[in-house]
């Protein structure tokens, strides 16, 4: 059966409908393509509409982070050098006050590993930021594990070992 064949048959039958039946065979077509444009056309671009608002929101609050972030590392960039005795000395330093008698530190050329026993979270995060900052050392390599002496106390404990590059010498 051919197209044109097809159509002629659909005329045909158009043809012999009462107008009552074409009517409703009218009033049927009409509601499916109304149907059809609304699920294909109109309800995809008023969800896009209703979610727009809280995207913007979240991409507004990313924006700001990364503004911030950028901004860190402007001012980090912006310092002065530090001599590698200095950074080891800093670093030695702030091993001692920061994290206490659970850290241990072994400098070994532009490399210097911390190994940790029931060090606080919260101090080794504290201790992170002043090691990048003071003396421009920056984390290459972390293993760390939840101490176990740590697991009926409030706060989470690390043990492990982590290596920070120094500035070159």
């Amino acid at each position: 059966m051919t197209l044109s064949s097809m159509t002629s048959a659909v005329r045909a039958r158009w043809q012999d409908l009462r107008p009552r039946e074409k009517s409703l065979v009218t009033t049927a077509m009409t509601l499916v393509l109304l149907a059809l444009v609304w699920w294909v056309g109109i309800s995809p671009a008023l969800k896009v509409l209703r979610q727009a608002g809280a995207q913007q929101r979240s991409l507004d609050a990313q924006w700001q982070q990364m503004q911030g972030l950028a901004a860190e590392a402007g001012a980090l960039q912006s310092r002065p050098r530090i001599k590698y005795d200095d950074a080891v000395a800093a670093l030695e330093t702030s091993v001692k006050q920061g994290l206490g008698p659970g850290a241990q530190l072994t400098v070994s050329g532009e490399r210097a590993t911390v190994t940790l026993k029931n060090v606080p979270a919260s101090a080794l995060a504290q201790w992170l930021t002043q090691a990048r900052a003071n003396a421009r050392a920056l984390p290459t390599e972390a293993r760390l594990v939840r101490s176990a002496a740590a697991a009926g106390a409030s706060g989470a404990a690390w043990d492990g070992s982590l290596v920070l590059n120094l500035p070159p010498r």
